[in-house]
C-alpha cells in the first residue's frame, strides 16, 4: 500500500508535532540505519545459504569423479588379471 501525497503529509505532521523538529532527523536516521543493516543481514542469511549449495554441489561432482576413477581402475585390475603372462627366452614362447 503507497501512500500518496496527502496521507504522507498527514503523517509528517502528525510525527512532528509528537517528535519536535530537533528529533525528527535524527529519527529518520536511525530508521534508515535499521533498514540497511536489516537488508544486510538478510543478504548475509541467502548468500551464506547460496554458498552451502554449491558447497554440496561441489563435494556431489568430486564424489561421483572419484567413483569414475575408481571403476577405471578396478576394470583396469581385472582386464590385467584374465591376460595371460607370456614368457619369451631363447626362442621358445610360454604362455601360462
Amino acid at each position: 500500500m503507497p501512500f500518496h501525497g496527502p496521507e504522507l503529509i498527514i503523517i509528517v505532521v502528525v510525527a512532528l508535532l509528537i517528535f519536535g523538529p530537533k528529533r525528527l532527523p535524527e529519527m529518520g536516521s536511525a530508521i534508515g540505519k535499521s533498514i540497511k543493516e536489516f537488508k544486510k543481514g538478510m543478504n548475509e542469511l541467502t548468500a551464506s545459504k547460496e554458498e552451502k549449495e554449491e558447497k554440496a554441489a561441489a563435494a556431489a561432482s568430486l564424489e561421483a569423479i572419484e567413483r569414475e576413477i575408481a571403476a577405471k581402475k578396478a576394470a583396469a585390475s581385472a582386464a590385467e588379471a584374465h591376460q595371460p603372462e607370456v614368457e619369451v627366452s631363447n626362442n621358445e614362447v610360454k604362455v601360462d
